[in-house]
């Protein structure tokens, strides 16, 4: 069972408190500093039943999982997440699958590209690395507490698209045809794979589509998950955009 964790930094816990995400427990505060950005996020507590106490710089130091914590810290419990079938209840959704990705900060990246171009849902393997909070946060600029969210085995996604009869793609360089040659507009469930497995070879075999990012030149090697993420995500929301 995930365990309570401290985030650090403004951002971070903002997005907790504005997504009401998490519980959380405490909320420490360097009681030197008095800028704009912490007036708002106490405000924002406030406003939440939140407590803030306002400690020294050393027990914030204490507590930080890193350094660049600003003097704002907050233990919080595990993230709240959507019932997988929640994600699916839109009429033409488009549901991104992040399988494999083990890097804490390539996740919170590709969530964060996820997130900004509008993607209707997000689906992560329970084996997930959820317990790195501070990281994933912070990488993902609080995108993964807003982020519509279920976790799930990839297998029970796929079978859940399928019983909704929504087109499964799965992005690839093998035997792929390039994304501007299909409709990402929704419905859709596409599945991206971690830096070093990849999307599992079952899965491909059951893929609708096989869709691939078009490259300038010749490179030798695929791009990672993040910038997969950021280049296909922001593709269906062109497509959609240019639909109406």
């Amino acid at each position: 069972m995930e365990e309570y964790q401290w985030i650090e930094g403004v951002l971070a816990v903002e997005a907790v408190l504005q997504a009401q995400s998490r519980e959380m427990v405490e909320l420490l505060i360097n009681r030197d500093r008095f800028d704009g950005p912490v007036a708002r996020l106490q405000h924002l507590a406030r406003q939440t039943g939140m407590t803030v106490s306002r400690v020294p710089a050393a027990v914030i130091d204490e507590h930080a999982p890193n350094k660049s914590h600003g003097g704002v810290i907050a233990r919080v419990g595990p993230r709240r997440m959507s019932a997988l079938a929640d994600l699916f209840v839109s009429p033409a959704p488009v549901i991104f699958v992040l399988d494999g990705v083990e890097d804490p900060y390539n996740f919170g990246q590709a969530v964060r590209s996820i997130y900004a171009a509008g993607i209707d849902g997000l689906i992560v393997p329970t084996r997930s690395w959820l317990s790195a909070a501070a990281t994933v946060i912070r990488a993902s600029a609080g995108a993964t507490e807003h982020m519509p969210t279920a976790t799930a085995a990839t297998a029970d996604a796929v079978a859940m698209a399928q019983s909704r009869r929504i087109p499964i793609g799965v992005a690839t360089t093998d035997k792929a045809r390039p994304m501007g040659e299909f409709d990402l507009t929704g419905p859709l469930l596409l599945l991206i794979g971690g830096e070093k497995r990849g999307v599992a070879r079952a899965v491909e075999e059951v893929a609708d589509w096989r869709v691939s990012i078009p490259y300038g030149r010749e490179t030798g090697y695929a791009l990672g998950t993040a910038a997969a993420a950021a280049v296909l995500s922001f593709e269906v929301l062109r497509q959609r955009q240019a639909k109406g």
